[in-house]
């Protein structure tokens, strides 16, 4: 009966493609949407992502979210440090900065002939950053070496030194040669040499890892180039990959020391205290002490994460705005695979009829229609899901937001299944009220 089934429900091509486009639709635009939300909540939260090494984040206890800046006084670092079950503890500046610069532009030497020749002017750039003062002797929450394109962390010791996030560099330097910029290698291009690698015929770097060596020779004309932060020079001594965030501002790290020097001062400079709890000992029961010995607020890194994503699902219409696209992609897909499965089980009413006149039951015709509707849901859900992740893959480096963790695959699954059962539910109560009858009429 599964391969009747099967045939009846490829007998009329077109109606069998526009259920599995339905469906397709559904999949693709609840997985891209869902994986675009993910995307974006993770970015706010990047920079509690990006600092490693440290269990716990300690801050003021008003704070509600990582951007949500409240300065504490320095005798807060010491505070900490004493508490039992404190491994470590150091100092982390967050706050916004303000960089000034002159880059080099061409102009026409006439205005009235764009074509002619050119002159060379320094033109002013401002700027705001974001700016991350780290310990001054174990420099932690930098970059990892694997993150640094040019340049070396040890040079953020040198005097002046800052290290800056390559993606927002066109920011500040917008006159710069970016057309000569690495592209990073197409979708085809890594399936080639992984295919290639798999069968012995490729050697040597991989495409990623070329164009990131390739990147890292474009960034090196930045090293050493010279800014200007509250009224202090300071100087580009290494270009970083930092995660993306939800501003569009760029991450300038530096020692915690010059950083208080880049900002206008304030009484109040300590933002975080970045704290270890001892071996053996619990980040959460450490926390708890913090909290109640000095008053001040301590959450694990796991924590904070989860804070900084509710307060933006709280207090922002980011949900709001994806769950309607995502349920305008569940009712679309609802209304073409449920219209489309309701038509095509009407043009068989009469085979039904002639197999429940043969004897078969309703509970076997039953079956073979939710046979049916399981086929188009796989393919739908497969069909989906891949063109997903393939708008995923060509959109990966760019400013768009995209992230698809291993929950949103079953939650998309979920929905076809439900857009299935809905649209199974009228052409099986129309083929168990069927006469076997109405396969003799006319």
């Amino acid at each position: 009966m599964s391969w009747i089934a099967l045939k009846m429900l490829t007998g009329d091509r077109a109606k069998f493609f526009g259920i599995v486009l339905g469906l397709t639709f559904a999949a693709m635009l609840i997985t891209q949407q869902g994986s675009i939300f993910c995307g974006l909540m993770r970015r706010t939260a990047g920079q509690i992502f990006d600092i490693t090494g440290a269990d716990l984040w300690v801050m003021d206890p008003n704070v509600r979210y990582v951007d949500d800046v409240k300065p504490m006084i320095e005798t807060s670092l010491y505070r900490t440090r004493g508490v039992e079950g404190v491994l470590w503890a150091v100092p982390l500046y967050k706050g916004i900065g303000r960089v000034k610069l002159t880059v080099p532009k061409q102009v026409p030497v006439d205005p009235d002939q764009p074509a002619g020749p050119k002159r060379t002017v320094r033109e002013p750039v401002i700027e705001q950053v974001i700016l991350l003062g780290l310990d001054d002797a174990s420099l932690v929450g930098a970059p990892p070496p694997e993150r640094i394109l040019a340049g070396r962390l040890v040079d953020l010791r040198r005097p002046d030194a800052i290290l800056v996030d390559f993606t927002r560099l066109p920011k500040l330097f917008p006159y710069e040669d970016w057309k000569s910029l690495p592209k990073p290698p197409s979708l085809g291009q890594v399936l080639g040499d992984k295919i290639g690698r798999m069968l012995g015929l490729v050697h040597g770097p991989t495409p990623e890892q070329a164009h990131r060596e390739a990147m890292g020779r474009f960034y090196e004309r930045f090293l050493n180039r010279e800014l200007e932060m509250n009224d202090h020079r300071a100087f580009i001594v290494g270009v970083c990959e930092a995660t993306r965030t939800f501003q569009s501002n760029a991450v300038v790290y530096t020692t915690y020391s010059r950083a208080k020097r880049f900002v206008p001062q304030e009484r109040k400079p300590l933002t975080y205290v970045l704290a270890k709890a001892e071996p053996g000992v619990a980040a959460e029961v450490v926390a708890a002490r913090i909290a109640s010995q000095t008053g001040l607020r301590a959450r694990t890194s796991e924590q904070f994460i989860w804070d900084t994503i509710w307060y933006f699902m709280r207090y922002t219409g980011i949900p709001v705005n994806f769950g309607i696209t995502t349920i305008l992609g569940f009712l679309v897909g609802t209304a073409i695979a449920g219209q489309t499965f309701y038509n095509f089980t009407l043009e068989n009413l009469k085979q039904f009829g002639a197999l429940k006149a043969m004897g078969m039951s309703n509970l076997r015709i039953v079956a073979m229609i939710l046979l049916q509707a399981a086929v188009t849901g796989l393919l739908g859900y497969g069909l989906g899901v891949g063109l997903a992740t393939l708008f995923g893959q060509t959109s990966k480096g760019s400013e768009l937001a995209f992230y698809t963790p291993w929950q949103l695959l079953p939650i998309a699954g979920a929905a076809i299944v439900l857009i299935c059962l809905l649209a199974s539910v009228l052409s099986v109560r129309r083929v168990v009220v069927l006469e076997p009858a109405i396969v003799f009429r006319g």
